[in-house]
């Protein structure tokens, strides 16, 4: 029973590439449907994962990559068709690259990283998933003229939570490796006094 929460998430991943497809030929209607049964899956695995008490390790890294390659890549594709402004895509990318680059950084330096998502990063990922189903709806069922106020809001309020998220993962990490270093410093200084 355990496998079945990992299973519906690399069903997640699997749609990515078809999310792609479908807004690269603008089949934005079909691109809002599959989007949502994606966060349907998401809530599912999860659901099962704790009622079941079945939660495991590949399941705690594989969910957030499902997540974050599922919204980067609607992000990255709206972007290149001009569909949302690109300084947009622009942080929604750098902030998840800054957060794996710290997560490779850490590895080098054998660091061991905890992956704890901070409430800011919860509030911003529902913010990202309300913009891009947004847009998809509005672009699938010809909604422009009564959403567009809404989208300009949206737009402005994902550019701020991403920011705010990005940041505040980056002073976490910053402040733990610099503790640990400093554990590690001193450490080494008691090991050469002996």
């Amino acid at each position: 029973m355990s496998f079945v929460p990992n299973l519906i998430t690399l069903g997640r991943l699997i749609l990515v590439p078809v999310i792609i497809y479908l807004i690269g030929h603008q089949e934005f209607e079909a691109a809002f449907w599959v989007f949502v049964a994606a966060g349907v899956s998401d809530g599912v695995d999860g659901f099962i994962a704790r009622r079941f008490n079945v939660k495991t390790t590949l399941g705690a890294w594989l969910d957030p990559v499902a997540d974050k390659a599922l919204l980067v890549s609607i992000f990255v594709s709206l972007g290149m068709q001009d569909l949302i402004p690109n300084w947009l895509v622009i942080l929604v990318v750098s902030r998840d690259v800054l957060i794996v680059g710290a997560v490779l950084i850490s590895w080098l330096i054998g660091f061991s990283i905890t992956m704890r998502p901070l409430m800011v990063s919860k509030i911003n990922t529902t913010v990202q998933i309300a913009y891009a189903a947004g847009v998809l709806a509005v672009l699938g069922f010809g909604l422009e003229a009564s959403l567009a106020s809404a989208l300009v809001l949206g737009t402005y309020l994902t550019g701020m939570t991403t920011v705010v998220s990005g940041a505040s993962y980056l002073v976490d990490w910053v402040r733990d490796v610099s503790a640990w270093e400093t554990d590690e410093a001193e450490k080494q200084h008691t090991v050469s006094d002996n």
